[in-house]
């Protein structure tokens, strides 16, 4: 976590970024690294979602996105799994169309394995197997976001 906010702060130094938050799974892991970060910047929150149980619908449901104008705005988007990634670009061809300056990822954890873009991710905490995980935030069926580590679901 301190890695990757001194990468952040290095990186947009003098910029302020817009940090938008996605919910409700990145919010424990966004609260961390925004402690740990020394730049100043701007929060909003957004809330997207493709999953249902274990596995993804497919359909992206945005329930209400952020308020804060993007336009000419370095922009980091604050993630707390990206698995195929197609939620993940979903959201940012919706950024993109608001002209930011600049536009990233941050993620907690990345499944590589599960990946379905070729485009790398700028910061990425952890890469893990291509497991359904909970904790730290993730959650299955709304249960599981408050354990305070990360744990692999088994299968029933």
């Amino acid at each position: 976590m301190t890695n990757l906010a001194s990468k952040i702060d290095k990186d947009y130094h003098n910029q302020n970024p817009v940090l938008l938050v996605v919910l409700n799974g990145a919010f424990i892991f966004a609260a961390d690294l925004v402690r740990r970060m020394e730049i100043p910047l701007q929060l909003d929150f957004l809330r997207i979602s493709s999953y249902a149980g274990t596995s993804s619908t497919g359909k992206m449901e945005e329930h209400f996105l952020w308020r804060i104008d993007l336009k000419n705005q370095h922009v980091l988007i604050i993630e707390d799994i990206v698995d195929t990634g197609h939620t993940l670009h979903h959201l940012l061809d919706k950024i993109k169309a608001k002209e930011p300056a600049s536009v990233d990822v941050v993620c907690l954890l990345q499944k590589p394995a599960a990946y379905a873009y070729p485009t790398p991710l700028k910061y990425v905490g952890l890469a893990i197997p291509n497991e359904f995980v909970v904790g730290y935030g993730l959650d299955y069926e709304g249960l599981g976001r408050d354990l305070d580590s990360i744990y692999t679901l088994k299968p029933a």
